[in-house]
């Protein structure tokens, strides 16, 4: 049975791994983009980085407009040529209820491979070079609240503390080791 694909929610530590580059472009990751695709769009989202269903490689997809002709798939992205900043407001569907700004780069060059394996350039200004910069953060274990501000953090932090005794509570850590029996002492 194959198995159920779910976005992974903060504190959960697999979202601060750096990400591996996609090798096979094999039709599971065509399979994983499609059920990534509808995750995103289930949760009224933008984006989704493979870390946040608990896949370390470096694929995510998006879609800015919401139109199904416009769903994206994203391997193996590389940013450059940023020119000029914007701040704006910023959500994540691993960290859900929070929304922060967040000072990104407003124009990018994205160099990537489609979900075939086939290369592709493009260049971005504004909302879509934002998905980018965000997603790609995920790529490399970064979140938004590494982005907040101080202020930000202290609004937020109730919530935060709330994910993080969710996660706590659902993922308890393991019981001790048992204790080896004492050693006999020699007369």
């Amino acid at each position: 049975m194959p198995e159920e694909l779910k976005i992974i929610f903060y504190p959960d530590p697999r979202l601060r791994k750096m990400s591996k580059p996609v090798k096979d472009f094999g039709p599971d990751l065509a399979l994983l983009a499609v059920k990534m695709l509808d995750l995103m769009r289930t949760g009224q989202g933008v984006g989704l980085a493979a870390p946040q269903v608990g896949k370390n490689i470096r694929l995510f997809v998006m879609n800015a407009t919401g139109k199904p002709e416009d769903d994206r798939v994203i391997v193996n992205p590389l940013l450059s040529d940023p020119d000029g900043e914007e701040s704006a407001e910023e959500g994540c569907l691993s960290i859900p209820d929070i929304k922060t700004d967040v000072l990104r780069l407003k124009t990018l060059r994205l160099n990537a491979q489609d979900v075939n394996g086939k290369p592709f350039e493009e260049t971005a200004t504004g909302f879509v070079a934002r998905v980018w910069q965000h997603e790609i953060d995920h790529l490399n274990g970064t979140l938004i609240i590494d982005r907040m501000g101080a202020l930000a953090k202290m609004a937020h932090r109730r919530k935060l503390k709330d994910l993080e005794d969710k996660y706590a509570a659902a993922h308890p850590p393991p019981p001790p080791p048992p204790k080896p029996p004492p050693k006999k002492k020699r007369k």
